[in-house]
């Protein structure tokens, strides 16, 4: 590996501007946070940016119902998404926006270079056209069955399942999603940037010309994918939306608007160009066409086409460079499923921050995360094993175990002598292994060889005893000098950790009374130092606020009261036999009460026809406890009995509702008895 200091640009995709972030968002900045931290710890100049993607249709329909304007939305999301993004300690150099006037200049300028060359095309073209709403509908706001390989609900511009673009007009039986009209076809004269006419350039620079090239600007897998594309023909790009729509408008045009994913991209370009002007850093270093600086974007899977297509074409046609490679990751599941409202695994960023340390997050998807674009699963219970066991287990007890004795005994001075000199460099070495590893993006094997470490480490405690040596007399000199070897293998583990816990390593920073962790630092063993007083760095992780988070995110995603197809649309088909595992039985409600300390929870005891159950609802905010008593309604009875820290929760009661006060459980007609099924 080089020790030549680099110049790295680091860009991650711009979060849209019309909503909060989830935890699936996080993969992303985590991962590449991780990755911009090392480089920087090496001694790398290394930027990191981003911004929000501040256009489109969605975000004007979003402000509308609002009642308030477009900017006034997108400054507030704004806000929203900086504060996650800080309180997981992602450190962007800096954070824009879309819609500014950077951007705005970038837009216009590059769109009329590649104008100038030919690359820009016009002709009429039939749109989906909401009748109801009279407006042209953007290709996410159209659903349907994909046309190459009929997977229902998907969006109008991309099939999620087979990987396929096309327009919304080649959806099989589309919907509009705003007002859930059939959209008509109508015809409109739109701009096109021909994107056929850099394929050779493509070919090559994504290596799908059949050469290897010395650096891979993209993954095997995803050079595959594009081989697909290749074969089928590069189809132009349509890069104009017509009015009404929130966006830059088009030069020379009455009323076309640029499409979002051409000025969004270019919004990496204007938030670094925000950067350089405040920090003095020459721009054309990192943009000029033959510039010797990298580029790197982390993206995930569903936006590879306009990542490693259309992006780097626009570039070429403008005249700048091209990235220098184009990381891609796959989606974040939990418990082995996607992400569901309804399960509470939909779990906003904000909403994993009020209920637990970022870092336990950051850790567990760096222990995941390697270089290919494989999913993520986030299994709660592996979470809390992983972090319980590897960083307060391993890593924190380290130096729990050797700081008492340096501070009591030793005036906080830990030995003139490092006694354990092989040790000690079998962990500096190790370095080379980790840096290789961060390097490449296998998060996964760093994290193995750094706990690999810390089970070194503390066998080296286990072994040498110093609990045992502190009771010897004549071997004071002997346990400060056991204990200080722990504290500097301390040390160097949270030195590799620095990356992924930038907030603990900073803590204990403060505790080695150090100056900042560096690599080229690590060879500098701390001898005839005082250290401060240790102070716990990391806290195990509580399984009862995961529990609390899941239930929180069940409520603050239950979908608002406007029509209950259009929010909350018809799942996918199941068969018969699906529907026939589910056990629906009439019960009747004999008691029912509040739960303290669950604002949303009321315990009901159910009479099942002979047999009593325990069952917590989320029912609270609609009902009385003694309006409940008395009724029937209907319970999923062969459901999996769950733990609660109220107790045992044996099955499911049924209601209908958007949620708060829209609540209300299913009661049969008379003549329905406690024990009869549901067919």
């Amino acid at each position: 590996m080089t020790t030549e200091k680099r110049q790295i640009l680091v860009t991650s995709a711009l979060p849209y501007a019309n909503g909060p972030i989830h935890i699936g968002h996080m993969v992303e900045y985590i991962q590449s946070d991780i990755w911009v931290r090392y480089q920087k710890l090496r001694g790398n100049t290394c930027y990191y940016v981003c911004a929000d993607d501040a256009h489109g249709t969605p975000i004007m329909l979003h402000a509308e119902k609002r009642g308030i304007t477009p900017e006034a939305l997108i400054t507030e999301i704004a806000q929203e998404h900086q504060a996650d993004f800080r309180d997981f300690h992602i450190e962007f150099d800096n954070y824009g926006s879309t819609h500014s006037t950077e951007n705005q200049s970038l837009a216009e300028s590059i769109y009329l270079r590649l104008k100038e060359k030919g690359h820009i095309a016009s002709r009429n073209i039939k749109q989906a056209y909401d009748p109801v709403k009279n407006m042209f509908l953007p290709d996410r706001y159209v659903k349907g069955e994909c046309p190459k390989c009929g997977t229902k609900d998907q969006y109008g511009d991309n099939c999620e399942n087979c990987g396929a673009t096309y327009s919304p007009t080649d959806l099989i039986n589309p919907v509009s999603a705003v007002s859930g009209a059939t959209p008509i076809e109508k015809e409109s004269e739109h701009l096109f940037f021909k994107l056929g006419d850099f394929e050779p350039m493509l070919r090559e620079w994504t290596g799908n010309n059949g050469q290897e090239k010395p650096v891979q600007t993209i993954q095997r897998e995803v050079s595959h994918k594009l081989k697909e594309w290749f074969d089928a023909g590069l189809q132009d790009w349509d890069i104009s939306r017509d009015a009404p729509y929130f966006g830059f408008k088009i030069p020379e045009t009455e009323n076309k608007y640029f499409y979002v994913w051409l000025d969004a991209p270019m919004g990496y370009i204007a938030s670094f160009k925000m950067l350089c002007e405040r920090e003095g850093i020459d721009f054309d270093t990192f943009w000029k066409p033959n510039s010797q600086a990298e580029l790197y974007h982390f993206i995930g899977k569903d936006i590879i086409n306009f990542h490693t297509l259309f992006w780097p074409a626009v570039l070429d046609g403008a005249d700048l460079r091209k990235p220098t490679a184009v990381f891609a990751h796959g989606f974040l599941t939990v418990n082995g499923n996607k992400m569901s409202k309804s399960r509470g695994t939909f779990i906003k960023a904000r909403t994993y921050l009020d209920a637990l340390n970022p870092e336990y997050l950051r850790y567990y998807f760096a222990a995941r995360l390697n270089n290919r674009i494989d999913d993520l699963d986030l299994n709660f219970d592996d979470f809390v094993q992983r972090v319980n066991a590897d960083l307060v287990g391993k890593v924190v007890n380290i130096a729990s175990r050797c700081a008492g004795f340096i501070v009591k005994k030793f005036e906080r001075t830990l030995a003139s002598e490092n006694t354990e000199p092989a040790l000690l460099q079998h962990f500096i070495d190790k370095g080379a292994t980790i840096a290789a590893s961060y390097e490449n993006r296998e998060f996964s094997a760093a994290m193995r060889e750094i706990m690999e470490l810390a089970d070194h480490a503390n066998q080296y405690i286990d072994e040498k005893q110093p609990w045992v040596v502190a009771k010897q007399e004549g071997q004071e000199q002997a346990l400060q000098e056991i204990c200080s070897v722990g504290i500097n293998l301390f040390r160097l583990i949270m030195l590799y950790l620095k990356p992924v816990l930038p907030a603990t390593a900073e803590k204990a920073e403060a505790f080695l009374n150090c100056p900042a962790l560096t690599w080229e630092n690590r060879h500098k063993a701390l001898l005839d130092h005082q250290i401060n007083k240790f102070k716990p760095l990391l806290t195990r992780v509580d399984e009862e606020k995961i529990q609390q988070m899941v239930e929180t995110s069940q409520e603050d995603m239950a979908p608002a009261v406007s029509g209950p197809l259009a929010d909350e649309p018809i799942a996918e088909t199941i068969e018969y036999a699906d529907f026939a595992k589910i056990d629906l039985r009439i019960v009747k409600i004999t008691h029912a009460e509040y739960v303290e300390g669950a604002d949303k929870l009321l315990r009901l005891e159910l009479d099942l026809g002979g047999e009593s159950r325990q069952v917590f609802a989320g029912i609270r905010s609609a009902y009385e406890p003694k309006s409940l008593i008395g009724k029937q309604t209907v319970m999923v009875a062969n459901m999996a009995p769950r733990k609660m820290k109220f107790g045992l929760s044996d099955g499911m009661v049924l209601a209908a509702g958007p949620g708060g006060k829209d609540l209300w459980i299913l009661e049969p007609q008379e003549g329905a008895e406690p024990g009869m099924r549901v067919k």
